[in-house]
């Protein structure tokens, strides 16, 4: 019989399998969600010229001293300058210039003042009036200007290798001019389901046959947490059949071969034979529910993990052992699920196994409560499509009463849970 282990265990010896692939150069759009695989450098200051936050008007802060309401300061306005033009006026005493946001900030000035703060915010005309502006509002040296290099200084390291891509990086990326940036690759993940009972999504259900799932859910998985999925369709329950598909698989230069079903105590689970006998495999039962009977080995140099083949024992075990081989191979650091501490609205058995309950989790008056799915069944998918996370049972744990206290580890975080 296999070994039973802990999801711990087991957990630790997939993982001692994977590092992070080598790099690959992308477009920086492409470059979402992966992780930088180099340093970045500024080869400039950003923004690379005093200019101005504010649509106003640029001129010596001195000026303006005690400007007020009731007593303005009426400056002669020497010229308009918009974003993306310069101008060689130089501001002196009593002047100023017209100036929008963005734009460079002309010589001799030191401050802008809002639009809101002078004649041209209150006369409602948009417009200087004689070629003159009042200044209602007293303003310092710097006020309303962005300094260059404020942001980042030319020669600074603005993000370090390892950094997780995100669209403000992105942001900052194209403002230094990089239109492609190197970044640890996508794990290319091939995709088995195996059983003489599997159709293509395609076909007709015939008596005795079921659609194939699991390849679609593992497929969208490995998708959503960044990898290629390869799809290698169905395997029937032969030894040749099987052996053909996994040699298919692997001449497509995959990073992780992911089987499901074949990998329990059957007469027709043929897919531990198989795996036995084209690389080296180790069968295990992890003390967990759903997901016990579990594959791990390496074949012609891939990891291989056997997934149960119950649809749900088949995401569940993705979540805790694929989803973190592919985060660690695209060179990420957090490999765990966020979780939260859960209130439990109702009361749930076990059956001493570490359980990985279906449940719906909403926040109310700062803390956070769950209730299961329904019906808990290993091969009743809708109890994943009912889920926004899955509520832990500790393993020797057979009873837990409603208004006791469990770990959940969130799939996903809507609307509700906020």
């Amino acid at each position: 019989m296999p070994t039973m282990i802990s999801v711990e265990e087991a957990l630790e010896h997939i993982l001692s399998h994977f590092q992070p692939l080598e790099p690959e150069r992308v477009e920086i759009l492409d470059a979402l969600d992966r992780v930088l695989a180099e340093d970045i450098h500024s080869d400039m200051d950003i923004p690379p010229f005093n200019n101005s936050a504010m649509d106003g008007y640029a001129l010596r802060a001195a000026d303006t001293a005690g400007a007020s309401r009731e007593g303005p300061v009426t400056l002669r306005v020497l010229a308009d300058l918009a974003a993306g033009h310069t101008t060689d006026v130089v501001v002196e005493p009593g002047t100023a210039v017209r100036i929008m946001t963005g734009a460079p900030v002309p010589a001799g000035a030191d401050a802008v003042v809002r639009f809101e703060e002078t004649s041209e915010g209150l006369n409602g005309l948009g417009k200087r009036i004689n070629g003159l502006v009042e200044v209602y509002k007293e303003v310092s040296v710097g006020e309303n200007i962005r300094l260059a290099g404020e942001d980042i200084r030319q020669g600074e390291l603005v993000l370090p290798r390892g950094t997780l891509i995100r669209p403000q990086e992105i942001g900052v990326l194209a403002s230094l001019g990089r239109q492609e940036v190197w970044v640890i690759r996508r794990p290319r993940v091939a995709i088995l389901a195996t059983g003489d009972e599997l159709v293509d999504i395609s076909e007709p259900v015939a008596p005795g046959k079921i659609r194939n799932s699991n390849e679609y859910s593992t497929a969208a998985l490995v998708r959503r947490y960044g990898g290629v999925p390869i799809r290698l369709g169905i395997a029937r329950d032969t030894p040749e059949d099987l052996t053909a598909k996994i040699r298919a698989g692997l001449a497509q230069k995959v990073d992780l071969f992911l089987t499901s079903a074949g990998v329990s105590v059957g007469e027709y689970d043929v897919v531990k034979d198989v795996l036995a006998a084209e690389g080296e495999i180790r069968f295990w039962q992890v003390c967990m529910k759903p997901g016990k009977p579990l594959a791990f080995g390496v074949i012609q140099g891939v990891p291989l993990l056997g997934l149960p083949g119950n649809p749900v024992s088949v995401m569940v075990s993705f979540e805790e052992f694929a989803r973190p081989a592919i985060l660690k191979m695209l060179g990420k650091t957090k490999l765990a699920k966020p979780t939260v501490r859960v209130i439990l609205e109702e009361e749930v058995t076990n059956s001493g196994r570490r359980h990985f309950m279906r449940a719906w989790v909403t926040k109310r008056d700062g803390r956070y409560y769950a209730r299961t799915t329904g019906a808990q069944g290993s091969g009743i998918l809708t109890s994943m499509v009912r889920a926004n996370a899955l509520v832990i049972v500790p393993e020797g744990e057979v009873r837990v009463q409603a208004g006791e206290t469990l770990e959940a580890q969130m799939l996903d975080w809507p609307e509700e849970v906020f």
